[in-house]
C-alpha cells in the first residue's frame, strides 16, 4: 500500500431519494456515526441527483480515516426500474410460484441500457446485460417474454 492511500474504514450503499438528500436518516445517522460532515455529502449529491428527483437513486460510500469520503452514484435500482417500465407496485411474495407480470425483450433492452450507461452493471455487452436485469425480474416473480 502507497502511503499516499487514504486507509478505509467504511464502504456503505445507500437509496437516497434523488435531488432530496437530508440530514434525516438514512444519510445522517449513517455519515454521523463515522464523523463525517453530512453537508459535504447532501449538498453535491443533490447538485448531480437533482435530474433524477423523485426516484429512489443508489450511492455508494467509501469513509476514510481521516474522516473524508468519496462516493458514486449508481443510478436507479433495477428492480424499481422494472416495476416503473412494466406498471407494478411491487413483485410477488413468492416468485417462482405466483406470477405478478411480464416483461418484453425491448423493455429489457431499454433497462440494460441505461443501466450500462451508468456503468452499474457487471455486463460486458447489452445481451449480458439484458440477461442481468431478467433475473433481477425472474427473482420479482416477473415472467420473461424474449419473443417480443
Amino acid at each position: 500500500m502507497a502511503q499516499t492511500e487514504k486507509k478505509v474504514v467504511a464502504n456503505i450503499k445507500m437509496r437516497v431519494p434523488g435531488g432530496r438528500a437530508s440530514a434525516a436518516p438514512p444519510v445522517g445517522s449513517i455519515l454521523g456515526q463515522y464523523g463525517v460532515n453530512m453537508m459535504d455529502f447532501i449538498n453535491p449529491f443533490n447538485e448531480k441527483t437533482k435530474d433524477m428527483m423523485g426516484q429512489n437513486v443508489g450511492v455508494k460510500i467509501k469513509i476514510f480515516e481521516d474522516r473524508t469520503f468519496s462516493f458514486t452514484i449508481t443510478g436507479t435500482p433495477t428492480d424499481e426500474m422494472i416495476l416503473k417500465t412494466i406498471g407494478l407496485d411491487k413483485g410477488s411474495g413468492k416468485p417462482h410460484s405466483d406470477k405478478v407480470g411480464k416483461i418484453t425483450k425491448s423493455q429489457l433492452e431499454g433497462i440494460a441500457k441505461q443501466k450500462m450507461e451508468l456503468g452499474s452493471l457487471n455486463a460486458n455487452d447489452i445481451d449480458g446485460a439484458m440477461k442481468v436485469v431478467a433475473g433481477t425480474a425472474r427473482s420479482m416473480g416477473i415472467e420473461v417474454d424474449w419473443d417480443k
